[in-house]
C-alpha cells in the first residue's frame, strides 16, 4: 500500500482542500497537524521554500502548493475524477481555480487589511469578481455539474470560511439578495457529504478569527 502523508493545518482552507480530494479518492492518509506559529522541523525540511501547509508525502515524494497538491492527486488515483476528460473543460477548470486563488481570495482579504480609505474599492472589486464567479456557476448544481470538482474544492473559502468570517465580524459581503445562486452552491455545498466530513468546526473557526478580524473593517 502507498503511503500517503499529509501536513496541513486544521483551520487551513488550503489543507482541507487536499484533504477533501484525498477522501473523495478514498485514499488512506496520515494527517499530520501543523502549529503555524511553530513550524516543526518536518514541515521546513519537506516545503524549505514557502514554509506553509499543505504539503504531501507521497512514497517518500513530496510537494507543496494546494493546487499542484490537487492535480497530483487526480492524475494518481483515478477513481471519481476532481478534473474533466475533455481537454478545453479541464483548461476552464484550471482557469476558474485560478481566478479564485488570484482574484477572489486577495480581493476578499484586502477587504479585512485595508485601511478605511481604500475599502470602498475592495469591497467593489470583491464584488465584481464574486458575480464573474456566480456567471460561471449558471444554473449547475456545481461549478464541476451535478459532482464535486476541482472548482469547488478550491472555492471551500467562499462556500464555508467567508460565512464564518462574516458571522465573527457582523460583516456581510455575500447575501441572497447579492448573490442568489453563489448561495445556493453554498447551502448544497455545505450540506454535501464530502465537503461536510472536511470542514472545520464551525464554532471553533469563528471563535478563531473573531480576534484576528477587526469588525469595523467589515462594515459598509
Amino acid at each position: 500500500m502507498a503511503e500517503v502523508k499529509l501536513l496541513g493545518a486544521w483551520g487551513s482552507p488550503f489543507s482541507r482542500r487536499v484533504e477533501m480530494a484525498l477522501k473523495l479518492k478514498g485514499v488512506e492518509y496520515e494527517y499530520i497537524e501543523e502549529d503555524l506559529a511553530n513550524k516543526s522541523p518536518l514541515l521546513l525540511k519537506y516545503n524549505p521554500i514557502h514554509k506553509k501547509v499543505p504539503v504531501l508525502i507521497h512514497n517518500g515524494k513530496t510537494m507543496a502548493e494546494s493546487l499542484v497538491i490537487l492535480e497530483y492527486i487526480d492524475e494518481t488515483w483515478k477513481s471519481n475524477p476532481i478534473l474533466p476528460e475533455d481537454p478545453y473543460d479541464k483548461a476552464m477548470a484550471r482557469f476558474w481555480a485560478k481566478f479564485i486563488d488570484e482574484k477572489c481570495m486577495p480581493a476578499i482579504w484586502q477587504i479585512m487589511w485595508s485601511k478605511e480609505n481604500e475599502r470602498e474599492k475592495a469591497i467593489e472589486e470583491a464584488i465584481q469578481h464574486l458575480k464573474t464567479l456566480e456567471n460561471e456557476l449558471k444554473d449547475k448544481t456545481f461549478f464541476g455539474g451535478e459532482t464535486i470538482g476541482l472548482v469547488d474544492i478550491v472555492a471551500n473559502f467562499i462556500g464555508f470560511w467567508l460565512g464564518a468570517a462574516q458571522e465573527a465580524t457582523g460583516m456581510e459581503l455575500v447575501n441572497k439578495e447579492r448573490f442568489p445562486v453563489l448561495c445556493k452552491w453554498i447551502d448544497e455545498y455545505v450540506n454535501c457529504s464530502v465537503v461536510k466530513e472536511n470542514l472545520p468546526p464551525r464554532d471553533k473557526l469563528i471563535a478563531f478569527l473573531q480576534p484576528r478580524l477587526s469588525a469595523s473593517s467589515w462594515k459598509y
